[in-house]
C-alpha cells in the first residue's frame, strides 16, 4: 500500500516537475520573441537617431551608433531660408487635426444613421459607399484637382494650393470606409438602449448625442488616430494639390531635404524625428480612450 502511494506521489512530481519545465521553456520563447521584435522594431528608430546625430549629414559610411554627435542638423531646421520646416509641421497638424475631427464627426453622425433609422435607398446607399472605395485613390487626382480649380474660383480659401482644400479632399475620401466600420460597431449595441431614450421624452439626435455616443468612443479614437496618422503623413495628393512652398505639409516639405546634388539625409533624419511627435502626443492623449472608453461609457439609470 505504502509502495503504491510512493509511486503515486513520485509520478505527480514528476508531471509537476514536467509541467514545470514547460511552462518555463514556454515562457522563454515568449520572451525570446517579444525581444526580437522589439529589436526589429527599435532598429530604424536608431538608425534614424544616428543619422539625425551625426556630423557628416550623410549615410554614407554611417554605423549604429554615430562617432561624433552633433545637434547641428536639428538647427539647421530653423534656420534654413529655404525651407519653413515649423511651418510645415504646424500645416501638417492643421490639415490632419481638422480631418480628423471633420471625419470623426461625420462618420458618427452617418453611422448611427445607417444603423438605427429606416429610410428608402437606404442599403442602395450602403453598397455605394463600398462601390466608391473599391478604386484607387489615383484614379481621382486629376478629378480633384480640376474640382479644387473651379471651387477656388469661388472660394479661394477651398481651392488648390490651400490647405481648406486639402482638407475637404482628406475628409470626402475617408468617410466610406470609416462609415461602414463604425456602422459595424453601432450595430453591436442593443436598440434598446435608443427605445429607452425616446421613451423618456428624447430626440434621436438627444439619443445619440448622451446614450450612444458616451459608448462607442474607443472607435471614435480608433478613427480619429487613423485619420490624423493618414492625413498627416500623406505624401502623393498633398504634393499635387500644392504648390508654394509656404503651404507645403511636413511629408511634401522634407523632401527638399533630398534634392538630386544635395542629399542632406541628417536634416531629413532630425525632421523625421521631431515630425514624429505630434502624432506619438495623439496617441498618449487617446489611449485611454482605446483601452477604457468602453468601460467608462455607460447609461445611468
Amino acid at each position: 500500500m505504502t509502495t503504491s502511494s510512493q509511486t503515486v506521489t513520485a509520478a505527480k512530481g514528476r508531471r509537476t516537475m514536467g509541467q514545470r519545465n514547460s511552462r518555463r521553456i514556454g515562457l522563454a520563447l515568449k520572451l525570446a520573441i517579444m525581444v526580437v521584435a522589439v529589436i526589429f522594431a527599435l532598429f530604424p528608430v536608431i538608425y534614424v537617431i544616428s543619422a539625425a546625430l551625426n556630423p557628416a549629414n550623410s549615410l554614407v559610411g554611417l554605423g549604429l551608433i554615430p562617432k561624433e554627435v552633433t545637434f547641428d542638423n536639428f538647427a539647421r531646421l530653423f534656420n534654413s531660408p529655404n525651407a519653413p520646416w515649423p511651418r510645415w509641421i504646424l500645416n501638417s497638424v492643421i490639415v490632419a487635426g481638422a480631418t480628423a475631427v471633420l471625419v470623426t464627426s461625420l462618420t458618427a453622425l452617418a453611422a448611427y444613421a445607417f444603423s438605427r433609422l429606416r429610410f428608402r435607398f437606404r442599403r442602395h446607399a450602403l453598397i455605394a459607399l463600398v462601390v466608391v472605395q473599391l478604386f484607387p485613390n489615383m484614379l481621382a487626382f486629376v478629378a480633384l484637382f480640376l474640382l479644387l480649380q473651379a471651387v477656388g474660383n469661388v472660394i479661394p480659401q477651398l481651392g488648390l494650393n490651400s490647405l481648406g482644400g486639402l482638407i475637404l479632399v482628406y475628409s470626402g475620401g475617408a468617410l466610406g470606409f470609416n462609415t461602414w466600420l463604425m456602422k459595424g460597431y453601432f450595430d453591436t449595441l442593443p436598440y434598446d438602449l435608443d427605445e429607452s431614450a425616446m421613451v423618456d421624452g428624447a430626440t434621436s439626435f438627444q439619443a445619440f448625442w448622451y446614450i450612444i455616443l458616451p459608448l462607442v468612443r474607443p472607435i471614435l479614437a480608433v478613427i480619429g488616430i487613423l485619420t490624423f496618422i493618414g492625413a498627416y503623413s500623406d505624401f502623393l495628393l498633398a504634393r499635387v494639390l500644392l504648390s508654394s512652398t509656404e503651404n507645403y505639409t511636413l511629408a511634401v516639405g522634407m523632401t527638399l531635404f533630398l534634392r538630386e546634388y544635395q542629399l542632406e539625409w541628417g536634416t531629413f533624419a532630425a525632421a523625421a524625428l521631431i515630425g514624429a511627435l505630434p502624432i506619438v502626443a495623439v496617441f498618449l492623449v487617446l489611449q485611454r480612450q482605446l483601452i477604457g472608453g468602453l468601460a467608462q461609457g455607460g447609461v445611468k439609470g
